[in-house]
């Protein structure tokens, strides 16, 4: 090699690492925005009971803000893709990943269980994901996703959970009533 290509692959190899360095370095700004608006997720029980869904393995694909699939968390391991089961509780649903944290959704903070076309940048067919929308304890809403290595399974998810969806989109007992005397 001469000099000059010696030169090239130096000039090549420093501004790949710098272009690398901006991307960690915007992936942590990331997550300090986020931190306080993500806070710290529910941790799960310590006795469940034999899961009434699952598990179902496959890949957890992330998690973003609602309603954006593409806004991916960057606090904590929430954002990592994992391989990963899933299975329902009459108390909600846990994620166990493979090198990173379990995530537990209480199901009284589930608004909706739905399948999506993608989520957190991964792009699928029709139906590729399937995507829980829940209520974080700081009040912010996320959507996680898994991409189950058996797609027949969505549609059992999605009917169990409806009955969240459905009481999220009813107004509270007191608005009715309110709506009433007015």
């Amino acid at each position: 090699m001469s000099g000059m290509e010696i030169g090239v692959v130096v000039v090549v190899v420093v501004v790949w690492l710098g272009l690398v360095a901006l991307v960690l370095r915007g992936w942590r700004n990331r997550g300090r925005r986020q931190a306080e608006t993500i806070g710290t997720p529910p941790p799960p029980p310590d006795d469940l009971p034999t899961p009434t869904r699952g598990p179902d393995t496959g890949l957890y694909v992330g998690s973003t803000m609602a309603p954006s699939w593409q806004d991916r968390i960057a606090v904590g391991d929430l954002g990592d893709r994992a391989a990963a089961s899933i299975a329902a509780y009459p108390e909600g649903i846990l994620i166990e990943r493979q090198g990173a944290s379990e995530i537990w959704i209480p199901r009284s903070s589930i608004t909706a269980v739905r399948t999506e076309r993608g989520l957190a940048g991964k792009v699928m067919t029709a139906d590729g994901v399937l995507v829980i929308r829940w209520v974080l304890p700081t009040g912010t809403e996320i959507d996680s996703g898994l991409r189950a290595d058996d797609k027949t399974v969505y549609p059992g998810w999605v009917d169990e959970f409806a009955e969240a969806e459905r009481a999220s989109a009813e107004p509270a007992p007191d608005d009715a009533e309110q709506r009433k005397d007015q």
